[in-house]
């Protein structure tokens, strides 16, 4: 599959879940929100858990589904060390509590609802994405 196809896929298919899971259930597809309802202090039970779980798995299993359709060819992330994405998953976690709510509820579903907190926010993603990749390329 061609390097543009891919990625278009990928995001006409992140859009599908979003829209779905705003039509049917009248909620954003934040990630960490979704996770977040299935860890302590109050899990979610029921339907509610099966929806994220449901969702989680998907999420999981798209990328392995891609390696076996695609094969693998060198697409997907890059390899990083056990380390890196511990520290990697705990400033994700630290931001997305500071911003109330992730790259995925803000970028997807706040800015299609023209949310000025999630644009706000997704400014602050990237921009703190561009200087981290301009200091690990060029100045370490």
């Amino acid at each position: 599959m061609s390097q543009f196809l891919l990625p278009t896929l990928g995001g006409a298919l992140i859009a599908l879940s979003s829209i779905i899971m705003m039509a049917m259930l009248g909620r954003i597809t934040g990630i960490s929100g979704i996770v977040g309802g299935l860890l302590p202090p109050a899990p979610a039970r029921g339907a509610d858990a099966a929806v994220r779980v449901a969702f989680i798995v998907g999420l999981l299993a798209g990328p392995l589904l891609l390696a076996v359709i695609a094969g693998n060819n060198g697409i997907g992330a890059p390899i990083v060390e056990l380390p890196m994405m511990i520290a990697g998953g705990f400033l994700v976690g630290v931001g997305t509590a500071l911003s109330a709510g992730c790259t995925s509820g803000h970028g997807i579903c706040g800015l299609s609802r023209l949310s000025p907190r999630s644009f706000a926010a997704v400014m602050t993603f990237m921009a703190t994405g561009i200087v981290t990749v301009f200091v690990v390329r060029h100045l370490l």
